[in-house]
């Protein structure tokens, strides 16, 4: 999980109410030219809720309009814009983690795919965008020439997922701000409310039913030998399986991820594992390598073997929270569906 330990840092939905809202004409946020010498779309009068001033993860940007040429980079980030119905308005899209909900797959199929992970420098500044928006922070890697000030200074706008600047541990409430500020810098307010009111009541359903449950105690699996990389209290994901009903082992380490020694995990005797599914290993493979470890013989949930799946798309701010909520209650308390 590089660009996690770098940061240090699935369900089928229903669609989105704001997917039934059409699209609205919009301007550009800059001026200017593109790195291949086109001028950039002059910016046009920006419209009810323009100018729109917001400081997003340290950096304050003023829109006169909203941006015509956005770039995600990460799932969730482009998920986000997708779900907001905002498809034309994408340049490009890059490192996806799995496959785009059914639901916005029609849209994704038109958007041009800059690089299988995160694009160089040059790419990125080929496809002439105008806002850049990343899921987790190694999407702005200084060291790629991405950081934020440097697009800035090349005209470009930015936006970074409040998942990794919030002080403290994430939860709907920062759900809620993420949708509403895109949809905001977006100009289209009214989809970003529909969008948290669908997010909210889905998660109260499933709060109401599990509350009166036990709650099991739940270790989340993300990878890891030597040490195992957890989800940690500061994160989503800790939100997650608290609202599926169940208390995460390790919400104590205060890091959205986080390596921890096995002898910590034998410590806290969790009841269940929460598998993180992703990448090049799969869900088998990491169960394997939990039930083959003599040391984690005797834990609970290694024991009994009870595991539960979410995909890693599911466990980060974005639009599948309500999924991932639903999909983990349904796997811990199976009596309560």
């Amino acid at each position: 999980m590089p660009r996690f330990r770098a940061a240090l840092r699935a369900l089928t939905p229903l669609v989105p109410l704001a997917l039934l809202i059409p699209l609205t004409a919009c301007g550009a946020a800059q001026d200017g030219t593109g790195p291949d010498g086109t001028a950039r779309p002059t910016a046009a009068a920006g419209g009810a809720g323009f100018p729109y001033t917001v400081t997003n993860c340290g950096v304050t940007t003023t829109y006169q309009a909203p941006p015509r040429r956005a770039v995600s980079m990460n799932q969730h980030a482009t998920e986000v814009l997708l779900a907001l119905g905002l498809g034309d308005r994408m340049a490009g899209t890059a490192y996806i983690d799995d496959a785009v909900l059914p639901a916005y797959r029609p849209a994704y199929d038109k958007i041009k795919v800059l690089a299988k992970e995160y694009p160089s420098k040059e790419v990125l500044l080929g496809a002439n965008p105008d806002f850049v928006y990343g899921g987790y922070s190694s999407a702005f890697d200084a060291s790629q020439g991405r950081d934020r000030q440097g697009l800035g200074k090349s005209g470009i706008n930015t936006r970074l997922s409040v998942e990794y600047c919030t002080p403290g541990p994430v939860r709907i409430d920062q759900l809620k701000t993420e949708i509403t500020e895109v949809a905001r810098t977006f100009g289209v307010p009214d989809r970003g409310a529909r969008l948290i009111e669908d997010e909210q009541r889905r998660i109260d359903a499933v709060t109401a039913r599990v509350k009166d449950k036990a709650r099991p105690a739940v270790f989340v699996y993300d990878s890891g030998e030597t040490a195992a990389f957890t989800s940690g209290g500061n994160g989503i994901g800790n939100e997650i399986v608290s609202l599926a009903g169940g208390t995460n082992v390790f919400a104590d380490l205060g890091d959205t991820f986080g390596d921890v020694s096995w002898e910590k995990v034998i410590e806290r005797k969790p009841d269940t594992v929460l598998i993180y599914d992703y990448g090049g290993t799969g869900v088998e493979a990491k169960k394997q390598r939990l039930l083959n470890d003599p040391a984690l013989a005797e834990v609970p949930a290694i024991r009994d073997r009870r595991f539960v799946v979410l995909p890693l798309s599911s466990a980060v701010l974005g639009v599948r929270v309500a999924d991932a909520v639903e999909s983990l209650a349904g796997q811990l308390h199976p009596d309560a569906a």
